[in-house]
């Protein structure tokens, strides 16, 4: 498995592999001096390299904790290799809920029968995903967040450490939900929500 992104996000994820016995191939980072995983060498990324960034011979993994950022290296990187999921053995992941490429789950983390989750998703320590939950491509569930069955999270939503969002409750795209934050009722797009219950406190530019 390669990774891209060498921050601390990275040291996490290189646990998880070595922990179920894959090896990490390679490691690319946009600035390589500045990486916080200091195990490996760290090559250049496809910012840097450009066009002449190597097609990979393994699976890729984007280890970078941003959302955005996500979205905007697999847009760059999907034509140079495919990518890898990094599940810990100690997350309970139902057999009948699907998981997208890309996707990390950390230690702890339980997603329950029939939630769909989507691409280059964080699912992060201790997090709960309930039953047919649909998380959208690259949103964060931070750690011990708590999302209720039929929850649907928008594309690139960062959820808040803690956070609990109640049964049934729709979050729209690129939001940012606060830690502790308790959702009883919908969130628009590019909200960010914070208090118990939610209130909304500004909205964002969209990013694209």
């Amino acid at each position: 498995m390669y990774l891209y992104g060498a921050g601390g996000h990275s040291k996490v994820i290189t646990d998880i592999l070595n922990s179920l016995g894959v090896e990490v191939k390679g490691v690319f980072d946009d600035k390589p001096s500045g990486a916080k995983l200091k195990t490996m060498e760290i090559d250049s990324g496809i910012r840097v390299q450009g066009e002449s960034f190597p097609k990979l011979d393994a699976p890729l993994i984007i280890s970078v904790g941003d959302n955005l950022r996500r979205a905007e290296l697999d847009a760059m990187l999907r034509s140079n290799a495919e990518y890898g999921q990094a599940i810990h053995g100690t997350a309970i992941i139902s057999a009948k809920a699907s998981i997208g490429v890309g996707t990390v789950i950390l230690q702890g983390a339980i997603v329950q029968s029939a939630a769909k989750v989507g691409r280059h998703v964080l699912i992060n320590t201790a997090a709960s995903i309930d039953h047919d939950n649909e998380i959208g491509d690259y949103a964060h569930i931070s750690p011990h967040a708590t999302l209720c069955g039929h929850v649907k999270i928008g594309e690139g939503t960062h959820i808040g450490a803690g956070a609990v969002v109640i049964p049934s409750i729709r979050i729209g795209k690129w939001c940012t939900i606060g830690a502790g934050t308790v959702v009883i009722r919908d969130i628009p797009d590019y909200a960010t929500a914070v208090g118990n219950p939610a209130r909304i406190i500004k909205f964002k530019k969209p990013p694209f």
